[in-house]
């Protein structure tokens, strides 16, 4: 039995609790989080006392906000296992962030965190509609990256078959995914546009030939005209999931069948949207950064979190689905994402929409951005969806160009490559944006 849309599948009675039911296990489990921090680990022990803070002065949910943040540098000058609070006999797993912009940041789990992580990435994958019936096909690294395991854990726990296919060897996961009988596929999702393009090639129909009709993708941002393609070659349902290694992996939040904000569990994860600049709160529905503090980390608790995620906190707490958990946003870049362009800010997400409305591009594009004098320039390369002639191709240049002007309120240069002309990725994450500034 296959996976079946707008049929929301309730994991567990948690999900459906009252707020003043859901605020008291969050009070007791943050109190608990700041004492173990403070007595455990060294640096919030430090941190904690500069900030002229005990763990007694935690009273209420609103005294989240007298905690210091935690950045990813900490992570990085704390490495490897500065962080930890219980002695390395008690770790059974680590993973760690790529470290391309430094250190890597290592994460570690004892018996009772691959547990909790299991139990969230089988709640997500249920919210998802997957059932022990499904076999979920996860196309992520099995590595440092959390992506797969926590996916594999999650599928295992639900009662799922769980196939570990890790990446590359594109037209291998084809055939696997058609031959398997996959019924639910995990990836990031420029992965699925992939896989569904080496499929056209190799004559395989991903809507017709195979059975994949529930995806659930994460670990990079994709907009709604992205989520609209995927949803078309594969004929499937796709939902957002939200993670990071930092916070176990995948499995923070995740969307119900209704595609309306993503429910933070919340029995598991404070959560709170601040002002870039400021870190204060901001209002309901009101964008800012993603501050995560979670409330039942054993190896590594942390402290409000700073994930640089941009995203928003809905005003209203219910949904149709049942649940009570309350929803955030989709991530609509980074922080640290967005460009500046002689004084505008761009996200990239912003191009991606207006590219991905247009039928007549694929969906590999790339930002690039250089100085040219005193000025910022932006090109924006994207393949046409079939071959044309150079006539056609600077007349959809010139459309998308004027398009982009009216959105972004910036100029930039457009050129329409042909079909297969930009760089792909074999499972990892696109590389959107190259910033020759920086470099």
């Amino acid at each position: 039995m296959v996976a079946v849309a707008g049929k929301p599948r309730i994991l567990h009675p948690i999900e459906r609790a009252s707020r003043e039911e859901i605020e008291k296990i969050q009070l007791q489990r943050l109190r608990e989080t700041v004492k173990r921090a403070y007595e455990n680990v060294p640096f919030y022990r430090k941190k904690l006392r500069e900030a002229g803070v005990r763990p007694e002065d935690v009273k209420s949910l609103e005294d989240v906000r007298k905690l210091p943040f935690t950045v990813k540098n900490d992570l990085r000058e704390n490495y490897p296992y500065g962080l930890f609070a219980v002695p390395l006999s008690e770790i059974l797993e680590v993973h760690a962030s790529s470290g391309t912009t430094g250190k890597p940041t290592v994460v570690g789990y004892t018996r009772r965190d691959l547990d909790n992580w299991a139990e969230l990435m089988a709640r997500s994958l249920a919210a998802a509609g997957v059932t022990r019936e499904d076999i979920v096909y996860i196309a992520l690294g099995y590595h440092w990256f959390t992506g797969g395991l926590g996916f594999h854990y999650g599928a295992q726990r639900l009662g799922a078959l769980a196939v570990p296919a890790g990446t590359g060897f594109t037209q291998r996961h084809v055939m696997m995914i058609r031959d398997l009988g996959a019924t639910v596929l995990a990836a990031v999702p420029n992965y699925a546009l992939r896989l569904a393009e080496v499929a056209l090639e190799m004559g395989v129909d991903p809507a017709r030939d195979t059975k994949a009709r529930t995806g659930v993708f994460g670990a990079e941002m994709w907009s709604e005209e992205l989520r609209r393609r995927i949803n078309k070659l594969w004929d499937m349902d796709s939902y957002d999931i939200y993670g990071m290694s930092e916070l176990y992996g995948p499995g923070t939040a995740m969307e119900c069948h209704l595609h309306d904000g993503l429910h933070v569990w919340e029995d598991h994860y404070l959560v709170e949207v601040v002002d870039p600049k400021t870190g204060e709160p901001v209002e309901p529905e009101e964008k800012g950064v993603l501050v995560v503090t979670p409330l039942t980390h054993d190896a590594m608790p942390l402290l409000r979190y700073w994930t640089n995620d941009i995203t928003f906190i809905y005003d209203s707490r219910s949904c149709e689905c049942g649940r009570t958990m309350r929803r955030i946003g989709r991530i609509v870049g980074r922080a640290d994402d967005m460009l500046v362009i002689n004084g505008v800010n761009v996200f990239p997400s912003a191009v991606e929409e207006v590219l991905l409305s247009e039928p007549r591009v694929n969906h590999h594009y790339q930002i690039v951005v250089e100085r040219e004098g005193n000025l910022d320039r932006m090109y924006v390369f994207v393949e046409a969806a079939r071959k044309m002639s150079e006539e056609e191709k600077q007349r959809l240049a010139s459309e998308l160009q004027y398009r982009l002007h009216e959105v972004l309120m910036i100029n930039p240069r457009v050129r329409v490559l042909d079909p297969g002309e930009l760089p792909r990725q074999e499972g990892g994450k696109a590389k959107r944006v190259i910033d020759r500034r920086r470099l």
